[in-house]
């Protein structure tokens, strides 16, 4: 199974039979490691509505014909000549032939589409348990989530202003009991500017891994 990080908070998850792909933000995205219309895929997954994370997504849903997974608010914003969805909830599960997909609660605001952010935390069949938290605040259910689940790769947003910072990560890693961290939201603008790795040195000391994925690059899960 493969991770590639394609800039700002976008990322794919290649299982080598499925190819999902997260809040892809591409067009006007400075960090953006892939152009909108080669992208392809086979799930669109949407934390929420905000520019930076929806994105290209209605553009690739026509395209490609992927199915799209989010908050039924967030559906309402694609094409109306789109139906291919699996309109979900906070506390819901989505049975894919990859695995679940549970949608999980995030603490962040949701412009002016409405609806609800929220993070994943999908159990694939032949791989990993990886959680997404989207744009979020550090909160303290991330224990319960360590505790619920074996979760080998946290990917979190690390930039502050937005979202949570380095040391909320942080804690957030060690709440959620994560073998990997995988940052990002970071640098895309000086206002989410950070040294990650600064950030990798500090995690280190706290017993955390942080695997660093630069946009285009791929890593094995």
């Amino acid at each position: 199974m493969k991770y590639t990080f394609l800039g700002h908070a976008c990322f794919k998850i290649d299982t080598g039979k499925e190819r999902l792909l997260f809040d892809p933000f591409l067009t006007g995205n400075g960090q953006a490691a892939m152009k909108a219309d080669k992208v392809r895929c086979d799930y669109i997954l949407l934390s929420h509505a905000h520019s930076d994370h929806f994105g290209d997504a209605n553009e690739i849903a026509l395209r490609t014909g992927a199915k799209v997974v989010a908050i039924p608010e967030v559906i309402a914003l694609f094409s109306k000549s789109l139906s291919n969805f699996q309109p979900m909830n906070l506390g819901g599960t989505f049975h894919a032939d990859f695995g679940d997909v549970k949608m999980v609660q995030a603490f962040h605001s949701c412009g002016a589409a409405g609806g609800t952010p929220c993070g994943f935390i999908i159990s694939f069949k032949e791989g990993p348990v990886v959680y997404y938290s989207g744009d979020t605040a550090l909160f303290g259910d991330m224990k319960l989530f360590g505790e619920l689940y074996d979760i080998d790769y946290a990917i979190l947003p690390i930039g502050d202003n937005y979202t949570m910072g380095p040391d909320d990560a942080i804690l957030a890693g060690k709440f959620l009991k994560a073998k990997h961290v995988i940052p990002l939201h970071y640098n895309t603008w000086p206002v989410i500017s950070q040294n990650v790795d600064a950030f990798k040195t500090k995690a280190a000391e706290e017993g955390l891994d942080v695997m660093i994925v630069h946009p285009g690059e791929t890593i094995d899960l």
